[in-house]
């Protein structure tokens, strides 16, 4: 007798795909060339785009134009439309304040619901880094199908590849039945020691916590009732004033101040029944740093990487980002040096990750114009 067929996830018509970009951080470790307005996901990093366009790009294709939502700070609004003028405007969703990622996933949870009640959406970072799109795509795939299949609150979870400090860390449990390689979720983990990031990696049931997920709107909307019900209803009531579809931006600006500012992760995903992990076959970073983005540009065999010209003599192991101003260096070693005009970063790259502190020494001192 013949084998039975291999089950196959029932595909989401494009129509019902959503996909929600939140694009309302800052990057403080990006500073001096991050600033208010200038943040992180405008920023050309990894390619000749911005890396809002570059996750946009990431999606199109696979997702309509118009069902591509962005999240972003009011103030940001105009930088977004003109790094991606195909994107209707009723698309661009402005918080007044930021309010971390659950009030803003919330809000684009609601929008997709009041578009198409079967919605599925995707939620990104618009700053990540994904290669390569095929793979990427595929991932997406399968995640909405799986999505749309049940009631799981899909997260992607990246192999842990070494043992970063610099991720939160999700345990994976049982295999869940069908043919989507989906997991159980056993257990959020906080960003760990040394000792414990090295265990998780040897383990292998542990994947670094990407902060992108996949859900039925009407899913999360469920789950948004019964762990964060104040949010909820705030949420609702300001859904509930649309005007020809869209809600107001005075309607926005008069509720959203006072919604409680808590993660998704925190809020919901560590306290549901119905969270589901899908191993990520793309590879992934979420660049937090200078030293992390460097990576991503060319080296001299000294190990200096920069994507401006370089003069080197004597020097190894040093990052430049200097606008296309040459630079010279000499005699030194494991530095980044970032040149904004107005502002010039000189660190060690072992401090990459504390340059926010400069950021609020900055804001201590009064000096908005580096903000």
């Amino acid at each position: 007798m013949p084998p039975s067929p291999t089950p196959r996830l029932k595909p989401v018509a494009k129509r019902r795909r959503f996909s929600v970009i939140m694009a309302g951080g800052v990057g403080t470790r990006f500073w001096p060339w991050s600033r208010k307005r200038t943040p992180k996901q405008l920023l050309a990093l990894a390619s000749e785009r911005t890396m809002l366009e570059d996750t946009a790009a990431r999606v199109r294709g696979l997702v309509p134009d118009e069902n591509i939502i962005v999240v972003t700070a009011k103030h940001t609004r105009a930088a977004v439309a003109e790094s991606l003028p195909w994107l209707p405007r009723a698309s661009i969703l402005c918080e007044p304040v930021g309010r971390n990622t659950a009030p803003c996933i919330g809000w684009a949870a609601l929008e997709v619901a009041a578009r198409e009640p079967d919605g599925v959406m995707v939620v990104l970072a618009a700053d990540h880094v994904i290669e390569p799109k095929g793979e990427f795509h595929r991932a997406l795939r399968t995640a909405f199908s799986f999505a749309d299949s049940g009631d799981y609150l899909t997260t992607f979870g990246v192999p842990a590849r070494e043992p970063s400090t610099g991720y939160g860390y999700i345990k994976a449990g049982r295999a869940l039945d069908g043919p989507h390689g989906a997991f159980s979720v056993e257990a959020f983990i906080e960003k760990p020691s040394p000792a414990k990031a090295r265990r998780y990696v040897k383990d292998g049931k542990y994947y670094w916590n990407s902060g992108m997920f996949a859900w039925k709107a009407s899913t999360i909307l469920e789950e948004f009732a019964t762990h964060l019900p104040e949010l909820a209803r705030n949420l609702e009531r300001m859904d509930g004033r649309r005007r020809n579809g869209v809600v107001p931006q005075r309607v926005v600006d008069s509720v959203y101040p006072g919604l409680d500012a808590v993660s998704i992760d925190y809020g919901i995903m560590e306290k549901s029944g119905r969270v589901a992990v899908l191993p990520a076959a793309f590879e992934w970073s979420d660049i937090g740093s200078w030293e992390a983005v460097a990576e991503l540009w060319p080296s001299d065999e000294a190990g200096n990487r920069s994507r401006d010209p370089l003069l080197v003599v004597d020097a190894a192991d040093n990052v430049v980002a200097s606008n296309g101003k040459p630079v010279a260096l000499l005699g030194v070693e494991g530095l980044v040096v970032v040149d904004c005009g107005d502002a010039l970063l000189v660190c060690r790259r072992e401090r990459c990750q504390d340059v926010r502190k400069l950021v609020e020494e900055a804001a201590d001192r009064g000096l908005d114009k580096l903000l």
